[in-house]
């Protein structure tokens, strides 16, 4: 399938009116960082729709993805949850929400965000009116993209996905349990 890239998207560093960079580590955790110059808040914006984006770290390529209880995650297949509205906000910031989950009962959007530590929000909890929603965009280069392949969530399952990157904790106990390997490390030391 020798398919030319046909979507003009762009590199970018993503910067918070709280004062950090969005950053994708090799091992798909999302946070903020203070270093303009690191490779890891490098950020590929692909156009997969009207004002709808991908959000792919340039050094992990992997996916940002939002799942059905806010939390942020990173994928290495694109799927429907890696798909988030780019709007302008009051003429200056840009906002991004996931284009599939909402609050049922009010509408509301759910928002990527990082809070004033630099650590990234569950998307119910952010609001569109408060700086952890708020990002400029620092583009570094227009890029020509192919358009990822969607994968059903479903095929997604079957794939091991990264834990979402808040209450890491509580997300690896889903994961394939890391059962036993605190305990063995520290029996090793003892020895």
């Amino acid at each position: 399938e020798e398919s030319k890239p046909q979507l003009k998207g762009i590199v970018t560093r993503l910067h918070s009116e709280q004062g950090f960079y969005l950053q994708m580590l090799p091992d798909g955790t999302i946070s903020g960082c203070k270093d303009e110059n690191s490779d890891y808040t490098l950020f590929n914006l692909i156009p997969v729709g009207l004002r709808v984006v991908a959000i792919q770290g340039v050094k992990a390529g992997l996916y940002v993805g939002m799942n059905a209880e806010g939390f942020l995650y990173t994928s290495d297949v694109f799927t429907p949850e890696c798909k988030f509205k780019e709007s302008v906000f009051e003429n200056y910031y840009v906002i991004y929400s996931s284009t599939l989950y909402r609050q049922h009962e009010s509408g509301r959007a759910w928002f990527l965000g990082l809070n004033k530590e630099g650590i990234i929000m569950k998307g119910n909890r952010v609001k569109k009116t408060k700086p952890c929603s708020h990002f400029v965009p620092r583009p570094i280069e227009v890029c020509m993209y192919k358009e990822p392949s969607l994968h059903e969530l479903e095929e997604k399952l079957l794939k091991s996905s990264r834990s979402p990157t808040l209450n890491s904790g509580r997300a690896r106990s889903l994961d394939r349990p890391a059962r036993g390997s605190a305990h063995s490390s520290t029996e090793r030391e003892a020895s």
